[in-house]
């Protein structure tokens, strides 16, 4: 049954003032508004509305700093608030000073009816959480709908410590929301630690989660600390979990339930203190359903899901996402590129199966490649099909994705001082690229012509890599052949 009440609405814009009171005095509330923050204190003085709903950007002054004050002021009262800055942060900032609920403009009447709904039907004088301070610096960029019901998620969980489980296809940024998570919660100043099932042999999988003692196996010649250990006290991020061995889902579910765990070849009993984020580009739920996956373990994980978009079905934020990527690699010491109205249509127009990665990808090679500063629709073609271009993975291969992670993995082990001396991101670049040129220099016959072509690159440049990365030119050609 609906629950009636008073409500004051506060936004300078009349209009809107106009439409929400007249949609709320249809479901019975009472309603008052305001178009300044001035006016909503003379209102709240003489007389306390049962939800305050208000604009965020007022002629004097910011709704959610007076939001703040007013949590102090009248405790109890539930806040709704509304922005047309539809940013990560807005939403999260909401949250952290104690909002009710936070919508993005423009949003649906029917979603704010049943946001008022629940503020009414909420126990008077029951605080909100209230997170940490949060950094403004955040890694996901996007205003279009599908990543406001991922802000609004992500906002509502950065204060506590239930279990997320994110799904989406690969290269939506699951990583980068599990980190956001982190990185805006109390656990933030302690370790967040990433293990990528995909990338670790099915065998060793236990060994690295829970660590193991000398001799547990052939090899393991000294004790070392598994991810839950090395996350103590802070987040473990479980990426591609449907690929987590069935043995190895049977301990997980035992640390998610009691809280503890012990070693490979161990004995001792060792207190897990981390928050769990889990990740998979697959249905779990189709998993169970075929026993690859275990019931009570997925309903674990799925607490909290999460649900990212794929890149065509936030299209408006592909523009904003390309400009952010070009200026990355200008602040990384690549050439600075602007992209025209053209470039931006034709970005819009393609269907990025690899999602925000491949859109990344795409935006580094215009910025080394492309000789204009200015970046039309045909160079976003040319590059878009030059990357297209490339063999698809075989079924069952692994990819090079796993491959790089399956090498920072064995990094972390074995040259931990290699993530952060600087050098990795060349590092790891020329480990992929030499063995690209050389493969694609043998399928051409050496031919450094066609080579070139199939990379979408031009000539001098592949023969300034080869002078690089010390390939020589000659080498596999046949005598007295022509380079070409």
């Amino acid at each position: 049954m609906k629950k009636s009440g008073t409500i004051l609405v506060v936004d300078d814009d009349s209009a809107i003032r106009t439409v929400v009171a007249q949609a709320l005095r249809r479901d019975g509330h009472r309603v008052t508004t305001a178009s300044t923050l001035a006016e909503m204190d003379v209102q709240l003085a003489a007389s306390l509305p049962d939800v305050l709903i208000s604009d965020v950007v007022l002629p004097d002054g910011n709704g959610l700093d007076r939001v703040e004050r007013l949590t102090v002021e009248y405790p109890g009262l539930p806040v709704i608030v509304f922005s047309a800055r539809n940013t990560l942060t807005t939403a999260v900032r909401a949250t952290e000073v104690g909002a009710y609920d936070y919508l993005p403009k423009p949003f649906d009447l029917d979603v704010l009816a049943r946001a008022v709904q629940g503020a009414l039907a909420r126990e008077k004088g029951v605080p909100e959480e209230r997170g940490d301070e949060v950094d403004p610096t955040l890694p996901l960029i996007g205003r279009s709908p599908a990543m406001q019901d991922v802000y609004r998620i992500i906002a509502r969980v950065v204060s506590n410590d239930l279990t997320v489980l994110i799904s989406g296809e690969s290269g939506t940024g699951k990583e980068l929301v599990a980190r956001a998570i982190h990185d805006l919660g109390p656990r933030k100043r302690s370790p967040f630690v990433a293990l990528n099932m995909a990338a670790i042999p099915r065998e060793l999988i236990e060994a690295e989660l829970f660590g193991h003692e000398r001799g547990a196996f052939t090899g393991a010649q000294a004790r070392s600390a598994g991810r839950f250990e090395q996350a103590e006290g802070g987040t473990l991020f479980l990426d591609e979990i449907g690929d987590m061995p069935m043995e190895a889902q049977t301990r997980l579910l035992r640390v998610l339930q009691s809280g503890e765990f012990t070693t490979v070849g161990g004995a001792r009993t060792i207190r897990a203190n981390v928050r769990i984020v889990a990740a998979t580009n697959r249905d779990l739920a189709q998993l169970v359903a075929t026993g690859q996956f275990r019931e009570d373990l997925f309903y674990r994980l799925n607490v909290v899901p999460v649900s990212l978009p794929a890149l065509r079905a936030r299209r408006q934020d592909i523009a904003l996402l390309a400009r952010h990527f070009l200026d990355r690699a200008a602040e990384g010491g690549l050439p600075r590129k602007q992209l025209d109205a053209a470039a931006v249509t034709a970005l819009e127009s393609y269907d990025w199966p690899g999602n925000v990665r491949e859109l990344e990808n795409i935006m580094r090679r215009i910025a080394v490649l492309s000789r204009d500063e200015r970046i039309g629709a045909e160079d976003v073609r040319s590059m878009i099909g030059a990357a297209s271009a490339m063999p698809p993975a075989l079924p069952g291969d692994p990819g090079i994705e796993a491959a790089v992670r399956a090498r920072l993995e064995r990094l972390a082990r074995e040259e931990p001082s290699a993530l952060d001396d600087g050098s990795l991101y060349d590092r790891i670049i020329g480990e992929v690229e030499r063995p690209l040129i050389e493969a694609l220099l043998a399928r051409h016959g050496h031919n450094q012509l066609r080579a070139a072509r199939a990379l979408g690159i031009n000539r001098n440049t592949l023969r300034k890599r080869l002078d690089t990365l010390g390939i020589d030119f000659d080498a596999g050609r046949p005598n007295g052949s022509e380079p070409g």
